[in-house]
């Protein structure tokens, strides 16, 4: 819709036009982060059941592999999410209310979901899954590969790395699970 004179833009409107367009992308990447999730799954199912049927132990390391990379895209958005509600909350939101001398809270949602009595409860739950998925799933991979008869001195050392690099993405969810 074409503006037809600058008296039409006002900074209400452009912080509403900013508000919309920053929940649209926060419902995107929730949809996306929550998806990973499910395709982390259905990938290492995947990967176990064709070494299962191929008896190659070594299929085992890519589990560790997939879930290090999804597991930090899914941070990565996790951050995106509550960055974007950080800042309806904390800018954008009082800002609004300043302009329009509201007697209340702006986007009242983005407070009130956080004080809800089981979100400490719902948060710890959330955090224990991503845990068992993109760090305990690749470990018992990692575990199957080690006691396997076939090991290799370089698959071994790759299997460490991994390791490393997942007990690195673990504590990145751990340092995240209390915002």
């Amino acid at each position: 819709m074409p503006v037809t004179s600058t008296d039409d833009v006002t900074e209400s409107k452009i912080l509403l036009a900013e508000y919309d367009c920053l929940k649209e992308e926060q419902k995107t990447r929730i949809g996306f982060r929550d998806n990973l999730l499910y395709f982390t799954l259905a990938a290492a199912t995947a990967v176990v059941a064709v070494t299962v049927q191929s008896g190659q132990s070594r299929l085992l390391l890519s589990v560790p592999a997939i879930c290090l990379v999804l597991g930090w895209t899914y941070l990565v958005n996790d951050e995106k999410i509550s960055a974007i509600g950080c800042y309806v909350r904390d800018q954008l939101g009082p800002r609004l209310g300043e302009l329009a001398s509201a007697h209340g809270t702006v986007f009242g949602w983005e407070v009130y979901h956080r004080n809800v009595a089981s979100r400490t409860m719902r948060k710890r739950l959330q955090t224990v899954v991503d845990l068992f998925t993109y760090l305990a799933l690749p470990m018992v991979c990692t575990t199957a590969f080690w006691c396997s008869p076939t090991v290799q001195p370089l698959l071994v050392l790759t299997s460490l790395v991994q390791t490393l690099a997942l007990a690195v993405l673990g504590w990145q969810f751990l340092l995240r699970a209390e915002r």
